[in-house]
């Protein structure tokens, strides 16, 4: 329809007088649909019960503090100081319980009081809920992926070092080590180091701890394992194969000459498609007692072009070949291995979403409690939009070579932009609690389906 200039301009070039009122408006209306999921899986009292071995008496418990970091991280907020941003919002304060939130000291002191007994619970509870999940999926396999991540820091944190530190070289940091479940796209657990160690270093421990986490609730499950060259030992494949573990590994092949001298001798490579070829044998590194299945790939590529650039269209490409190594006791075509080993390159999305979307790399305190307290709050959000993405819908995948998320998730932040981040208003018409949103279908038909889906 064509319209008049005079009905879309305006004269009206006023700017209006400010007044503040108490009309009970919040910026995080949709924040509603987080305190119906909190609600229907416990999630208040679960948290409580991690802090019940500490004395009470304060005037705030420490599981709402720490549930107020959860929601700090939902609501897109990194630093501590930032939660004054929300203080007086009323649905913040009635998802939490509140009449009145505490001050940034309070959140501050309850992360240096931490302790070790209160974080090891709130470990296992972040385990549960994904066991929990797992075991409603009954799914015949389960996919496990070990990696670590740097948190760095320009304080001088309790437990932090300088090692390797791609991105900030010189800097004092934590390394972590995350197992993360192909299956869901989640953060299993993770075990909490220095800057300065390896990847490997309590890696074996850790890796039998999760699988064994999975078999006591999942008994009969088929567990897979991936993991890069940092992990690849004799130590740790021996512990994988005692365990009957499926494995792929990645293989620092540089480091042996008698594989490297293998590699470069190959004369005849089977042909997988028209860029990729490999050949496989049972070989072993000397100090090994055993040999394994180790599978060579080499994929053509573009060499690098030296010395001047000349703008010639004509000019040929010199193309070479790049080499991959795997060490694996799966049954799998050479096609499908690689496909399955280079599925765990998802891990590194999760980590990207939870450093940019979540603040898993802040470090608020000095003390080391503190911080793995802090980035537990950033795990169970991450997590819990995952598992509430799950609640909503059946998944839209089967399981695939590289192992894909059973769902196609949205980030945490859309779900912040287009759910939570909603202006509204609360009211109490006739007695009964009101939260009114703008007018918008989209929006409307979005919240009525997640809760009548949390309903069900």
């Amino acid at each position: 329809m064509k319209r008049s200039r005079k009905s879309v301009r305006s004269k009206a070039t006023a700017v209006p007088e400010l007044r503040f009122e108490d009309h009970r408006l919040t910026s995080f209306a949709g924040l509603v649909v987080i305190q119906k999921f909190f609600q229907v899986i416990s999630f208040n009292n679960r948290l409580h019960k991690c802090f019940r071995h500490l004395p009470s008496g304060k005037i705030y418990g420490r599981g709402t503090l720490f549930m107020q970091l959860v929601v700090h991280v939902l609501l897109g907020y990194r630093e501590l100081r930032d939660a004054a941003h929300y203080q007086d919002d009323p649905l913040v304060q009635r998802v939490l319980g509140l009449k009145q939130l505490p001050d940034i000291a309070t959140i501050s002191r309850m992360l240096k009081e931490a302790d070790r007994q209160s974080v090891d619970k709130l470990r296992q509870l972040l385990t549960d809920m994904v066991l929990e999940r797992l075991g409603s999926l009954a799914l015949p396999r389960v996919t496990l992926d070990f990696d670590g991540s740097v948190q760095s820091t320009k304080r001088r944190a309790e437990g932090s070092a300088v090692g390797f530190n791609k991105k900030k070289k010189g800097s004092r940091s934590y390394y972590p080590l995350f197992c993360t479940l192909a299956q869901t796209g989640q953060v299993f657990d993770f075990l909490h180091r220095s800057g300065n160690v390896h990847d490997s270093n309590g890696a074996r421990e850790f890796i039998l701890q999760c699988v064994q986490q999975v078999r006591d609730r999942l008994p009969g499950v088929v567990i897979e394992v991936r993991m890069d060259s940092a992990f690849f030992s004799d130590e740790i494949v021996t512990a994988l194969t005692k365990q009957d573990i499926q494995y792929t590994i990645s293989v620092p092949f540089e480091r042996f000459v008698e594989l490297k001298r293998l590699i470069e001798g190959r004369q005849r490579w089977s042909v997988m498609d028209e860029e990729r070829s490999y050949f496989e044998t049972q070989w072993k590194p000397k100090s090994w007692p055993r040999r394994c299945r180790f599978v060579m790939f080499r994929t053509r590529a573009k060499q690098q072009q030296k010395g001047p650039v000349q703008l010639d269209l004509f000019e040929p490409y010199e193309y070479g070949y790049e080499f991959k190594v795997i060490v694996t006791n799966k049954d799998l075509t050479a096609a499908h291995l690689v496909d399955y080993h280079s599925g765990r390159g998802s891990q590194e999305g999760v980590f990207g979403e939870l450093k940019t979307q979540c603040h898993m790399d802040y470090i608020p305190v000095r003390k080391r409690c503190g911080n793995e307290t802090y980035l537990l709050a950033s795990l169970f959000a991450y997590n819990l939009i995952r598992d509430l993405q799950m609640q909503l819908e059946p998944p839209t995948r089967t399981t695939t070579r590289k192992r894909s998320t059973l769902w196609q998730f949205e980030q945490v932040s859309t779900i912040r932009r287009t759910v939570i981040q909603r202006a509204g208003r609360l009211s109490t018409p006739s007695g009964k609690l009101m939260l009114t949103f703008c007018t918008g279908k989209n929006l409307k038909q979005r919240l009525l389906q997640i809760f009548e889906a949390l309903a069900t």
